[in-house]
């Protein structure tokens, strides 16, 4: 099933991050962080995936929980928006150049600002998509903040 590594990989490699790989099959079409987390044999809190929204700034990454939903005032406030919506599907791949299912918060066309949720910081290792559906990179939260300039801060609904 290995196809070789991904641009987020090797950006990771070139920056000296430590991170392991998951891959797992997705010809079923079970793509979603909960299942992905099942078949890789994670659980799911600690399986995260990347959400893009736009606001009046820009773009904006968010690497929230694969269980949760994303809170968008929170996630405005932690922008410095008044206000952010989620970047329509069929723009994803145009700005971030990977597809919904694939979307690696390390490696985008650009570095957008990145907002890592807080639960991340609990947990001596995540997974989160390496930027092709079929594979997931494990690795520390604050190394993956580090590679894509990222912040902590709570932008998921309590639940």
């Amino acid at each position: 099933m290995a196809k070789g590594k991904t641009n987020a990989m090797r950006l990771l490699d070139a920056a000296g991050v430590e991170y392991g790989m998951h891959e797992y099959d997705n010809k079923d079409g079970k793509i979603d962080g909960v299942s992905v987390a099942h078949k890789i044999g994670i659980e799911p809190g600690r399986v995260f995936k990347t959400l893009v929204a736009h606001g009046a700034g820009g773009l904006f990454v968010f690497v929230v929980p694969v269980e949760a939903e994303l809170d968008l005032k929170k996630a405005a406030r932690a922008a410095g928006e008044k206000k952010v919506d989620m970047l329509p599907v069929k723009d994803i791949q145009k700005y971030t150049g990977y597809i919904r299912g694939g979307c690696s918060p390390v490696g985008m066309k650009k570095l957008y600002p990145t907002f890592i949720d807080k639960q991340a910081e609990k947990f001596a290792s995540i997974v989160v998509s390496a930027g092709r559906i079929g594979t997931q990179i494990e690795l520390s939260p604050h190394n993956l903040a580090d590679a894509v300039n990222a912040s902590f801060c709570e932008v998921v609904n309590n639940s």
